[in-house]
């Protein structure tokens, strides 16, 4: 294998492991966002005060503030899982057009 061909591959494993780094925090905001809906829904469902947990504390809140706060959450979240969703689009394309220079490289070697 040639030296360049070498680097290729590295740089190929490289933008793998950024992809998947990419895919498990997609997933934890994925997680995250499932989490807001859920909350949001049961706060939906109640009429007066709630509680939330601050720390070590359990504090007595009014609904609105807990749902305002909620929401702003959810709408943070979502940019995320927007933005982690357009690099992994980038990088998924990148490995592909590398892994097929790579396999072009492979195959005239062999010949």
């Amino acid at each position: 294998m040639e030296k360049r061909q070498e680097e290729k591959l590295k740089e190929l494993q490289i933008l793998e492991q950024n992809l998947q780094n990419i895919i498990i925090q997609k997933q934890t905001y994925l997680l995250e966002m499932t989490d807001i809906n859920n909350a949001l829904e049961e706060l939906s469902k109640q009429k007066d005060d709630v509680y939330k947990i601050v720390g070590s504390l359990m504090v007595k809140t009014k609904k609105e503030e807990v749902e305002k706060e909620l929401r702003q959450k959810k709408e943070i979240t979502e940019i995320r899982i927007k933005n982690l969703d357009k690099q992994e689009q980038i990088f998924n394309e990148k490995s592909l057009k590398m892994r097929e220079e790579l396999m072009d490289e492979f195959r005239s070697m062999k010949k």
